[in-house]
């Protein structure tokens, strides 16, 4: 468990790479969490945690389906996000920051979470890695059925909610 950190920001987002950036910028000891649009509605327990080491992204958590690592990262949905930034004393951090359970690489968050390659770029160097981050966390995506399965689920809800929207409930097979 991690303790509560120091608040530094508390808003809604609709773009986490800023976010992402700032905590890089000010080499940021401490945690974001990340509550996207559904869970905004009330729909879903679908917020999830980022801690950061010297502004790196270091782990991931995800509440709703008690994932961690990379699934974590690609259960958050999509924004607008509310989001809440901590900082905490690196020491607070240290045993969270040795399960390898919920590790992720240092730009994917920057990629998964905001699209933001450069950033992810800048972020690896930041860390000392140069190489990508992707290999292993396709990999990690990929034997994670459950993860595929809900986000197909999704997709097809949301598919199905726009026809309805846009009049074209006729178009969707069942």
């Amino acid at each position: 468990m991690i303790p509560d950190g120091e608040l530094l920001r508390s808003r809604v987002v609709t773009d986490l790479a800023a976010v992402l950036e700032d905590a890089l910028d000010r080499r940021l000891d401490g945690y974001a969490v990340v509550e996207p649009r559904d869970a905004l509605l009330g729909d879903t327990d679908d917020s999830g945690v980022v801690t950061f080491e010297d502004g790196v992204p270091h782990l991931a958590y995800h509440v709703g389906s008690d994932r961690g690592g990379p699934p974590a990262l690609a259960a958050i949905g999509p924004g607008p996000y509310r989001l809440e930034l901590y900082a905490l004393d690196a020491t607070d951090l240290a045993i969270a920051h040795e399960s390898d359970d919920l590790r992720v690489p240092p730009g994917m968050a920057a990629e998964r979470l905001a699209g933001a390659p450069d950033l992810a770029e800048r972020t690896r160097r930041v860390a000392g890695t140069d190489h990508e981050d992707g290999r292993d966390a396709l990999d990690a995506f990929l034997d994670d059925e459950a993860a595929i399965a809900e986000l197909r689920e999704n997709a097809r809800t949301e598919a199905k909610a726009r026809a309805e929207q846009w009049g074209f409930e006729d178009a969707v097979p069942e």
